[in-house]
């Protein structure tokens, strides 16, 4: 075994040193040192995280012009996609993460729009294998992880309109607070949902005994924890906004609020507890859905919509999976299957579960 792996060392090393010397012969001069500093920051080492003086240089090219920006980020994308070495993949997934920590706008903008698609699978890495050992074997499983993840953090920037380093200082803090009270509640909720599924990413961190005390593993865990520490105080902003309009809350937006806030609560046992400030968000969340329950619109709707759902069978849609109750006189709200799959353990006090309806 010892072998093998100072010959799979040297054989990495030899890469590197190739791609580099290509990336010197073929290169356009302006962008010379923009792909020897990506190929420097993400070489085949499956132990030590990119060096940050590399990082630097790439992250530099977003404080130039937009076509450099963008320049930078394809040729980061086009080394993630076109490796089937799971260090390097995670360097480059590493990188694409500072970019959304520490890069300038122009930068974190051409990231957030390449490819023009985006959606599920933006990084195409869900199939991901590189059996080449048993470490980079369960490297894979860290490079899938990851790049899921960071695809959910794309998608919550799209929808919170920033990226998660918008509230560390108290100033920015009370701007986010004064952006969330003008929104509407069903912009409001799917904030939150989106935060939600960022937070079920982070709580599935893959636990594999081989990776721990890696350097590279502990640079992507440093990472994610910072986020985490992030979203929950987005999460705080939102709970908050959440509880002084409960009193106007309609029956539906209830639902969907429990819902979302009961997925949250499944999330905790998976999450590490950094803090008393964490403890305190976690209680605020439990707190509120407990209050949902108790909410006299619920109260209100409970007899009429209850006899009457019980009296209607649940509609279901075979193709997109929406659950439709019957409620009021037949008019009908559609709660979508995906986020409510959950519902059927929560139920307001005096409700059965959606299933009985």
């Amino acid at each position: 075994m010892g072998r093998v792996k100072i010959l799979r060392d040297f054989i990495g090393i030899i890469k590197d040193k190739a791609s580099q010397s290509k990336a010197a012969l073929i290169s356009n001069p302006k962008t010379l040192s923009l792909h020897v500093a990506l190929l420097r920051a993400t070489t085949h080492d499956p132990f030590t995280p990119p060096d940050p003086r590399y990082l630097a240089t790439l992250l530099s090219f977003g404080h130039s012009s937009r076509a450099n920006a963008s320049t930078a980020v394809e040729a980061l994308m086009d080394r993630l996609q076109t490796t089937r070495d799971a260090a390097v993949a995670i360097k480059c997934l590493v990188t694409v993460h500072h970019i959304i920590k520490r890069g300038s706008f122009i930068l974190q903008d051409q990231l957030s729009v390449y490819p023009s698609t985006g959606g599920r699978n933006y990084l195409k890495l869900s199939d991901f294998r590189d059996d080449t050992t048993p470490l980079t074997w369960e490297l894979s499983s860290w490079v899938r992880w990851y790049a899921l993840y960071l695809e959910n953090m794309l998608s919550t920037w799209r929808s919170l309109g920033s990226f998660l380093y918008s509230t560390s200082s108290s100033v920015d803090k009370h701007k986010e607070e004064e952006k969330v009270s003008s929104l509407i509640n069903s912009e409001l909720l799917k904030e939150i949902n989106s935060l939600g599924n960022l937070i079920e990413q982070i709580a599935r961190t893959p636990d594999s005994l081989n990776s721990k005390g890696n350097m590279l593993i502990n640079e992507v865990l440093g990472l994610v924890g910072e986020d985490y520490l992030s979203s929950v105080n987005e999460v705080s902003i939102r709970v908050s906004e959440f509880r002084e309009r409960l009193g106007c809350l309609s029956f539906v937006d209830s639902v969907e609020l429990a819902c979302a806030l009961k997925r949250l609560e499944d999330c905790k046992e998976g999450l590490p507890t950094v803090s008393q400030r964490i403890e305190t968000v976690w209680g605020s969340i439990s707190e509120l859905k407990d209050q949902i329950g108790n909410s006299e619109v619920c109260k209100e709707d409970k007899g009429r919509s209850l006899i009457v759902g019980r009296r209607n069978k649940v509609s279901e849609s075979a193709r997109f999976g929406e659950r439709v109750v019957v409620k009021r006189g037949g008019d009908s709200v559609k709660f979508s299957s995906g986020r409510f799959l959950s519902f059927n353990e929560f139920s307001f006090p005096g409700y059965e579960s959606i299933d009985s309806w």
